[in-house]
């Protein structure tokens, strides 16, 4: 009996470990997520506000979908934005 207490109290306590361990990945990919995101929106200001300087009239709304976008695909979603803001224009 006192074996399978003892059996019972190492595998609790490699669940807590593997959840502990399951938690920091999440929260290190959830940090990544919202540092692109601010990164891409302050981004996307500074683009339009050049743009707007030279004349040109493509101008990237900064909304949730587009934070999304750049906080999941990084520049590349960034690049994915305008590309189709260009495509709309011609």
């Amino acid at each position: 009996m006192e074996q399978e207490y003892g059996m019972i109290a190492i595998a609790g306590i490699c669940l807590v470990v593997l959840l502990m361990g399951m938690m920091k990945k999440k929260a290190k990919v959830a940090a990544v997520f919202l540092s692109r995101a601010a990164v891409g929106v302050v981004g996307i200001s500074v683009v339009n506000q050049m743009l707007e300087t030279q004349g040109i009239a493509i101008a990237v709304g900064i909304n949730p979908v587009s934070a999304l976008t750049i906080g999941t695909l990084g520049i590349s979603g960034f690049a994915l934005l305008y590309g189709i803001m260009l495509y709309g224009s011609l």
